[in-house]
């Protein structure tokens, strides 16, 4: 493989590694299964280190590869381009899905051996109520992140006239993390995910050599420092409220980039490459799987912990068989759901 094609390869690893992480955030089971029992403190304790530690470096990954993605190779000339791109891949998919999803809970809500399992009532049927959940991403949470990914696409212009300016992209991205150490709410927009997105784009924009140069033991020795230092921010007491949720989250997967190297990364397989349409279809179905194991089988704490451990596996073979059957006959459909990947 050429360079180009080694650093597609490896994106397409590290969104699939990614993918399988953002599964175990939303499968934690233990309480649904045990109640009360005496062993649920540890097997949610065991969810929360794998889901809510480990796996809280997926989304932040995300926006890093967003952000570069965007604005690697990028010049005013192109602006247009990309916006077309991601009309196409962010905003149609978001539109359609969130449609399929409203109308999907509106029928389901209307089915009794269905609205048990989802727990919601009856859902309205009507114009305001399905714009307002399209728009706001009602029945389908995971999608905040595809929302989000809109607004900074939007504002590319900006960031990019904050981020060319190397001086004042600094100052810009400090200031930016002062305000989310302290918490400061935005309307609209998550200063978190314009934090990761930002570093990402500045990575493209100056850093590209850095990223996709040459891998040696010196930038292998880089990440491991980058994960050793995200460890030691992540317990230590200082800086309190935040090492956990911004440096450890920033640095972590960074690290990881810099670690592995790219050209001993065997092709990506094709089931590997239906990342987004498993982003879209997991948090749904792992609700769908936990709540009818647990009516079936709660009370038995292995049972979680195992349930838990395969929910990748099993929702990556379940994204990458439906999407290749959708590929194949319903190719139109494919292509608005799938965003033109």
């Amino acid at each position: 493989m050429d360079s180009e094609a080694r650093f597609r390869n490896k994106i397409t690893w590290f969104s699939f590694l990614f993918s399988i992480l953002v599964v175990w955030v939303h499968s934690a089971n233990g309480e649904l299964f045990l109640g009360r029992s005496p062993y649920v403190d540890r097997v949610t304790g065991f969810q929360r280190f794998l889901g809510n530690t480990v796996g809280q470096i997926a989304v932040p990954g995300f926006f890093l590869m967003s952000g570069y993605l965007f604005y690697r190779n990028f010049t005013w000339g192109r602006l247009g381009e990309k916006w077309g791109s991601r009309i196409r891949s962010l905003l149609v998919p978001f539109l359609v899905w969130n449609t399929i999803y409203y109308l999907g809970y509106v029928i389901g809500s209307r089915l009794p051996w269905v609205t048990v399992i989802m727990g919601k009532g009856k859902i309205p049927f009507g114009w305001y109520a399905a714009v307002d959940a399209v728009l706001n991403y009602t029945y389908n949470y995971v999608f905040w992140y595809l929302y989000q990914l809109i607004l900074l696409t939007v504002l590319a212009p900006a960031l990019f006239w904050i981020l060319g300016r190397k001086a004042l992209g600094i100052m810009g991205l400090s200031a930016l993390l002062y305000f989310v150490q302290k918490g400061t709410v935005v309307p609209y927009l998550n200063l978190d995910a314009l934090f990761y997105y930002g570093v990402g784009a500045w990575g493209g924009i100056y850093g590209k050599k850095r990223v996709e140069g040459q891998w040696s033991a010196g930038r292998a020795l880089s990440g491991i420092g980058l994960w050793i230092l995200a460890v030691a921010l992540f317990v230590s007491p200082w800086p309190a409220g935040i090492a956990d949720r911004v440096y450890f989250r920033l640095l972590a997967p960074i690290g990881l980039w810099l670690f592995i190297d790219e050209g001993r990364l065997p092709l990506a397989r094709p089931w590997m490459r239906y990342n987004f349409f498993l982003y879209t279809v997991h948090f749904a179905l792992v609700r769908l799987v936990n709540k009818t194991m647990a009516r079936i089988l709660g009370g038995y704490w292995p049972v979680p912990v195992i349930l838990f451990l395969v929910m990748p596996m099993l929702m990556v073979w379940f994204s990458s068989k439906a999407g290749s059957w959708m590929r194949r006959h319903m190719p139109v459909m494919w292509q608005l759901l799938n965003g033109g990947r």
